[in-house]
């Protein structure tokens, strides 16, 4: 009975240590995400002609 014990808590342990590397992966992925954008933004804001190139009518 304690073998099945210990063994149900060390799976548990396990799957709880998979769920914060994934909520710890998520966390980084969107900060990558929007510290791309808070660049392009930046870059967009201060050089407009380059980025965006108007079209001649």
């Amino acid at each position: 009975m304690k073998f099945g014990i210990a063994f149900v808590s060390l799976v548990m342990c396990f799957m709880l240590q998979g769920c914060a590397v994934v909520a710890v992966a998520d966390a980084v992925a969107s900060t990558v995400v929007y510290t791309g954008k808070t660049i392009i933004n930046v870059v967009d804001a201060v050089t407009p002609d380059i980025v965006n190139k108007k079209t001649k009518d």
